[in-house]
Parts: C-alpha cells; structure tokens; sequence
C-alpha cells in the first residue's frame, strides 16, 4: 500500500469541502505536540480543552472522547505500528508522521473503541482530507479498510511472534510496551508469565484521579462530597475520583488545600514522615521538591508536629511550583533553588531527608504513555552519576540518628537496589530499615526492607522506596 500524492481534480467533478470535526481535529493536534516537541499529553490536552470549551465546540462527552482517543492511541501505539506496517509497503519509518498519527487514530478507533466500523474509517478520512489533503486521504482510507477487515485479537496474534519462540518480543507487541521495558520490567517483578501480563496490562488501563488533602489544611470528608468520590486504598488522605473528572473545578484543590497526587507518592511521604527516630524530630528536608505533591504533604504533616520542612529544587521554574504548591502551609517552611548535589546547607543538618531522584519514570507509564517511546536503555546510565550523587547528598544531610528516603518513580533495578547498595557500601554506618511496616494495611510488598509498589497489585505508580537510617 504506498501513500499517494495530492492530484489534480478530475475536469467536471464537484469538490465537496472536507467536513471538520472538532473532536478528531484535536486529538490530532495533541498527538502531533507530543511527536513534534516531545510534549507530554498530560501537560498538551488540558489547554486544548479549555480552549475547545471556551470556543463552545465541545461538550462534556466531547471532551471524554477525545481523551479517549489521544491516551488509547499513545497507549496502544506499539501494537498499533506492528499492525499499520503490514498493511503498507514501505518500512513505517518512511511514512510522514503526521499521516501515521491519523493513521494510528484510526485504528484505534476501529480495534480499540465500540465506534462502528464505517464511522471509524469515514471519520478518519475527513480528518485527513482536512489536515493532509485528498491525495493521502485516499491512502488512509486504504489502509483502514485493511485493518477493519479484523479485530485486535485477530491482528495480534498475526503480526506478534509466538510466545514460546520469543515471550519477550510477544509481551511487548501485544502489550505495546519497547522490549527492553518489557524486559526490566520482568526482572524487577519477577514471577510468571501472568504477574508481568497483568503489570503490562495495567500500564496501558486509563487511571483513576487521586486527590490528597492535605493535613491542617483540608480532609477527605469535604473531598468525599466530590460526585464519584471514593476513599483511597492506602493513604489515610487520598481521595479518588472514580469516573476522572476535572479535579481542578475541585474547590478545596483550586485553593490549594488539597492537590492532585497519586496515592503511591502519598505512601512514600507518610512512609518517611512516620519513620522511628532517635532523638529530636524538628527539621525535615525534601532534596528533589519539584513540583511539590510530596514537598506539600510533609510540610502539612511536618506543622503538625511542630517541625519545619525546608524544600529544596534545582531548576528555578520547579521551585517556583513548589511555592506554589505549599502556599497557604499551616506551619513554617522554606523554599530555596539549589543544586541537590552542591547543597547549601551544612551536613548533618537534618532529621528526615526525602530524596525523590530523577529517573526514567517508567513507573508512570498509565499516566505518560508516550513516555515509554521516548525512553531508551541508555538513559539509565545518564542518570546513574545524579541519582547517587543525590543519595550521597542526603546521607551526608542526615543527622546521626535521623532517616533518608529514596525514592524512584521507576522500578527498574539500575534506579532502585543498585543506587541503595552501592551508597550503603560508601556509608558503613548506615542500615536500612523496614519499611514495610510503615505502610499499614498494603499487601504484597515483598521481602523487604525496601518496598516497592506496582500498578496492577496496589493501583499506584510504581514507586519504589528505601528507609535508610544514619548510625554514626
């Protein structure tokens, strides 16, 4: 199937102008931000949307479909490719990416959603007759004749390889995840087939929106009048919003008393909040605060108990979030920009250090599907220097007697075990501690003592978090 060029319309044929769709046109606006400028869709979609709404072109159900269509699309986007290269006859590569982000919404719109078939593919060719022109209409309209031809179950057992021959290459075509994901995945869960299948599976289900309230400031009695609101899992502070929803028309979060935050980042916070010291309890510090869901939740905590939380972020726009996000803070704090690895504070200054290092993110794919595309092997060893210097930093921070927190939003064992052993073995007088214990009621955390939490087993990110506290 080859992409044909715009040509000339046939003497005495009537043009009919392409018909917009404000739904279709959009989603492809979003997708073509996240390819051309690496933008996540999470930070693309919202401002489309207000702006659809301002304009008065979309509803609420407007809205929900074009969601629908970026995130499935993001999500599935692997498979979805594996499926459009064998209905062209030309390596995916050489197709323009504008025509296989309408190609790949089209698709998903035919494997992916109840719309029927004839309205999949006519949808998707009006949308390419107004943003790519006639000529590759007709070339969209070919090759999505191809694929409506069979169901998702029937294209992935064609073009995946058999799970015997090569289970890793399989998982990561029917699950839509690059192979070496797939592969550190595996490693860091462990276990069966099934346990990594139901991982993969949660990666690409859509996630519910968690709220926190923070202490002092809100409760989750006021963010349970919410409609569809539910109680967390696990943190004593979450909230979820069952059927998504806009949680920035939430009031208590508008006026910052209480934040969006997912119940896995909630745990983290609490976990080192709540961690047995020796001896006093009244300075904390958050190393890595940007943009300020975990710097935000400690502070409450921390004015609770008469403490002080001082913030810390390298880059000066994240600081200002971090401001933002513990503006109105019941107790005192402190914001300050700064180098994590070149800290401005003296050493053994500290009670309680969290230290939430950069990482791949890959413990956040529901949330960033297009991340999992972006990222490559080779990006762990970019951040293997800062996540142990940002270890280093904290332990040195640490008074002896208090507690370090690492944490990770990915759970691949580079980021994770490798960066916590290496630093113990620096710092003889350190030990971990459980941490299990200091996340009451959440099962199958492991042997410990770190912890580490997934998607499918606790419906978080999967963080990862390692207590560790100084002895001399």
């Amino acid at each position: 199937m080859s992409e044909q060029s715009p040509r000339p319309r046939k003497p005495g044929k009537p043009y009919r102008r392409p018909q917009k769709d404000p739904v279709r046109i959009l989603a492809f606006e979003a997708l073509r931000a996240v390819d051309e400028r690496d933008a996540y869709a999470n930070l693309v979609l919202p401002p489309l949307l207000r702006k659809a709404r301002d304009k008065g072109d979309f509803d609420a159900r407007d809205a929900a479909l074009a969601t629908e269509l970026v995130y499935g699309t993001l999500r599935r986007q692997g498979t979805y490719d594996a499926i459009i290269a064998s209905c062209v006859d030309r390596p995916l590569r050489e197709v323009d990416p504008p025509v296989l982000d309408v190609l790949s919404l089209g698709v998903h719109q035919l494997l992916g959603t109840r719309i029927p078939i004839h309205a999949a593919v006519s949808a998707s060719v009006e949308l390419a007759r107004v943003v790519l022109g006639d000529g590759r209409a007709k070339f969209v309209n070919a090759v999505l004749r191809k694929v409506a031809q069979d169901d998702f179950d029937t294209w992935v057992e064609r073009v995946a390889p058999p799970y015997d021959d090569d289970p890793e290459d399989n998982l990561a075509i029917v699950h839509s995840h690059p192979r070496w994901v797939v592969s550190a995945l595996w490693d860091s869960l462990g276990g069966p087939r099934a346990g990594i299948e139901d991982l993969l599976e949660a990666d690409n289900e859509r996630p519910e929106v968690t709220l926190v309230a923070r202490p002092g400031r809100s409760t989750t009695d006021e963010l349970l009048r919410e409609e569809a609101a539910l109680p967390g899992r696990w943190s004593p502070y979450a909230v979820r919003l069952s059927e998504g929803g806009e949680p920035g028309a939430v009031t208590a979060v508008k006026e910052g008393r209480a934040g969006v935050q997912d119940e896995g980042s909630q745990l983290v916070a609490l976990a080192l909040a709540n961690a047995p010291l020796d001896g006093p309890d009244k300075t904390w510090l958050d190393g890595c605060a940007g943009p300020g869901g975990k710097a935000a939740l400690l502070a409450a905590v921390a004015a609770e108990r008469g403490a002080t939380l001082l913030a810390s972020e390298k880059q000066p726009h994240r600081a200002g979030l971090v401001a933002k996000a513990l503006a109105g803070n019941p107790g005192p704090y402190q914001v300050i920009a700064a180098d994590g690895t070149r800290p401005p504070w003296r050493p053994d200054s500290f009670d309680r250090v969290l230290m939430d290092v950069p990482c791949t993110g890959l413990g956040a794919l529901r949330r960033r599907p297009e991340a999992r595309w972006r990222r490559r092997p080779e990006d762990l060893d970019g951040f293997a220097p800062l996540q142990r210097g940002l270890l280093r930093t904290a332990l040195e921070s640490v008074r002896v007697g208090g507690v370090v927190g690492y944490a990770t939003c990915s759970p691949h064992l580079a980021e994770t075990r490798a960066v916590v052993d290496d630093l113990l073995k620096q710092f003889p007088h350190t030990e971990l501690i459980d941490a299990r214990p200091l996340l009451p009621g959440v099962p199958a955390l492991g042997d410990g003592p770190d912890v580490q939490l997934w998607p499918h087993l606790h419906g978080t990110d999967a963080m990862y978090l390692a207590l560790i506290r100084r002895t001399g």
